[in-house]
């Protein structure tokens, strides 16, 4: 399955959320369209960042997509880990539905209410409904594609 895998380039995705007083975001890999009708979003955090340690007690997550020439913020969200940054003190974001947070620069995001969660190995799996979301990019804009941050090492610990 690996060689398989490895020939995907997809987009990449910038996911925050809020709970009980605290902020997390992180690079995401792992997320997809996954329903229709009901319309639904999947993104899979890794059990180990601690933005999956924040989401789990969320009603709501924020997904952002980014351009081809917002690398910088991938890096601060893929590269940095929020148990030693503040990430959100070094981009700019406004409260969104819930308080989440929502990343002020990006192609497009959307706010989704937390309609499930499922453990599928090392991620879980958190299944979203969109309450909220805005696109700002041009639609001929490029996205940024995991081969475009395969070099930034990951904030928080692989094990």
């Amino acid at each position: 399955m690996q060689s398989f895998v490895d020939r995907l380039d997809h987009p990449v995705y910038v996911v925050t959320a809020a709970a009980d007083g605290e902020r997390a975001g992180c690079l995401v890999s792992f997320a997809s369209q996954c329903s229709i009708k009901p319309a639904r979003f999947m993104v899979w955090l890794s059990t180990l960042n601690r933005t999956f340690r924040v989401a789990r007690s969320a009603e709501r997550l924020a997904v952002h997509l980014l351009g081809r020439d917002q690398y910088a913020l991938a890096e601060l969200f893929g590269g940095e880990t929020g148990d030693r940054v503040d990430k959100f003190a070094r981009a700019a974001w406004t409260p969104g539905p819930g308080g989440v947070p929502v990343l002020d620069d990006t192609l497009a995001w959307f706010v989704g209410r937390v309609e499930g969660q499922v453990e599928t190995g090392d991620h879980i799996g958190f299944l979203l409904s969109s309450v909220a979301g805005e696109t700002r990019g041009r639609p001929e804009q490029e996205l940024l594609r995991l081969s475009d941050v395969a070099d930034i090492p990951a904030g928080h610990p692989v094990t």
